[in-house]
């Protein structure tokens, strides 16, 4: 089964623009940028979408939800419901806190592990079989501090290792793409990077609106 639905999760907004929450959209933008697509706004899908024609096959749709983090299912789930793109055809790019900055992990399906974004595309789609790339943002080490770490920008060095991982995710695209998980797996789980220190945690700042940023 090919994807046809790549998802970055993230938060609208400048103030979120560079917090780990955001890596998914970090890593939508440097897909974009390969395949040289414009991501623009589309109400009816409550995000930024992309098209990119693929020669002999279904088209490939890009997608940052703009309904803040705990929302994301509502933009995943209106786009591929419109396109009658299945839950296995969708790749959904995510920070997450129980890998190291520099790490990134391809899987199907599982549980959200505290993830709102994934809790809420979960609920829209009614299942948990679609894939994710875990983009490792490192943990505070205290869990009541991840609320404020993920709202939080990375320091120089974390922001590197994810850049690094995010890099190395796209040599394994085409694989992606065509549905051929376990040669992507390869690449993407290929490289290990030294435990960086975790930095210190602080406030974030206030989301407007009905959606919850974290």
């Amino acid at each position: 089964m090919t994807i046809r639905l790549l998802v970055g999760l993230g938060n609208p907004g400048p103030e979120y623009e560079h917090t780990r929450h955001n890596a998914g959209f970090w890593w939508i933008d440097a897909v974009a940028l390969k395949l040289r697509a414009s991501l623009l706004p589309e109400r009816s899908y409550h995000g930024l979408v992309a098209r990119v024609n693929r020669a002999g096959g279904e088209p490939l749709w890009l997608l940052e939800p703009m309904t803040f983090m705990n929302l994301s299912g509502k933009s995943v789930a209106a786009l591929a419901r419109f396109f009658k793109i299945a839950p296995g055809e969708i790749l959904v790019a995510h920070d997450e806190l129980d890998l190291q900055p520099g790490q990134a992990k391809l899987k199907l399906g599982g549980s959200a592990a505290g993830h709102n974004g994934l809790k809420d595309i979960h609920a829209q789609l009614g299942t948990q079989d679609f894939w994710r790339l875990r983009l490792g943002i490192g943990h505070p080490g205290v869990k009541a501090e991840v609320p404020n770490y993920v709202l939080k920008k990375p320091s120089p060095e974390h922001r590197t290792g994810i850049e690094q991982a995010i890099e190395r995710s796209l040599e394994s695209l085409e694989s992606v793409l065509a549905g051929d998980m376990t040669r992507a797996m390869m690449k993407v789980h290929a490289d290990k990077p030294e435990r960086p220190k975790p930095p210190c945690p602080a406030q974030p700042p206030a989301p407007p609106g009905e959606g919850n940023p974290s």
